[in-house]
């Protein structure tokens, strides 16, 4: 963590620096929840970065919607302070076409991850897939809290007899960078089968995770593991879509059932 941008002073490159990039290992994060060897779930974590740019071959200024898909199952994730400052140095960079700049982002973010990652670069004529959309299922946001928690406790859930395919989400999750202690704020969807799980204490379990510090795809999959602890459904997707931060979205998925999350973007994305 040590060597981790994050936090530091930083000199922005203006031309394409692939060495800026920083590779944290999920390991690292995952031994604490004690997953080690075959995972429970899989998927994916998408990244959007809104603020995407560099130059055509006669100089001339591009933007873009860069998006970017790293599988679950990947050795490593990239650091986000590193991944702007590497997006950041190709604005005063020429690229020749759009294929040489997918296929460049491809290969430089898929060494670090340790495995082959999806890149797609999104103009503005064509970004119509981007439509803000709402997340599935009941928002338990306005219901009455019970309990006030100040640390993240998997105790809170509690279940029913009834046995249901259920959807629920709430948009009031935040979470602390482990490195800055800066909030991280968004929306979190769960989709499982299995006993019902009391929305109240769905909603006062996000609520814990407040001053809870962790990288995004690390509280995904702690309540991953907490709901199927605690809850014991038979299926399960836990999906949460963050808010940009130095315009980049994080929005990781992981389920034993489902391939893709049902949204592109939240209205606060």
């Amino acid at each position: 963590m040590s060597k981790l941008p994050l936090g530091k002073a930083t000199e922005y490159p203006q031309e394409y620096a692939p060495g800026v990039l920083f590779a944290v290992a999920r390991a690292d994060a995952r031994e604490p929840l004690g997953l080690c060897g075959d995972l429970p779930f899989h998927g994916k974590d998408t990244w959007n970065a809104w603020e995407f740019t560099w130059l055509d071959p006669r100089g001339q200024p591009r933007v873009a919607i860069a998006t970017f898909q790293f599988d679950a199952l990947s050795p490593n994730i990239v650091e986000s302070k590193s991944l702007k400052l590497y997006l950041g140095s190709f604005s005063m960079t020429r690229i020749a076409s759009d294929k040489e700049l997918v296929n460049t982002l491809a290969n430089d973010l898929g060494a670090i991850a340790g495995a082959p990652v999806s890149v797609g670069i999104s103009h503005g004529a064509d970004a119509n897939f981007r439509e803000i959309g709402n997340m599935p299922g009941a928002c338990v946001d306005q219901l009455p809290m019970a309990r006030w928690p100040g640390r993240v406790d998997p105790d809170l859930l509690t279940t029913g007899e009834e046995t249901v395919t259920e959807t629920l989400h709430s948009h009031l999750l935040r979470s602390l960078c482990p490195v800055t202690s800066q909030p991280d704020t968004g929306s979190v969807m769960i989709h499982y089968r299995g006993p019902r799980i009391d929305p109240v204490s769905f909603l006062e379990y996000v609520v814990s995770f407040r001053q809870h510090e962790d990288f995004h795809e690390t509280c995904v999959e702690r309540m991953y593991l907490d709901l199927r602890k605690h809850c014991q459904p038979d299926e399960l997707t836990v999906y949460a879509a963050y808010n940009r931060r130095g315009g980049i979205d994080i929005n990781p998925f992981r389920s034993n059932f489902e391939t893709d999350p049902p949204i592109s973007r939240l209205w606060r994305q």
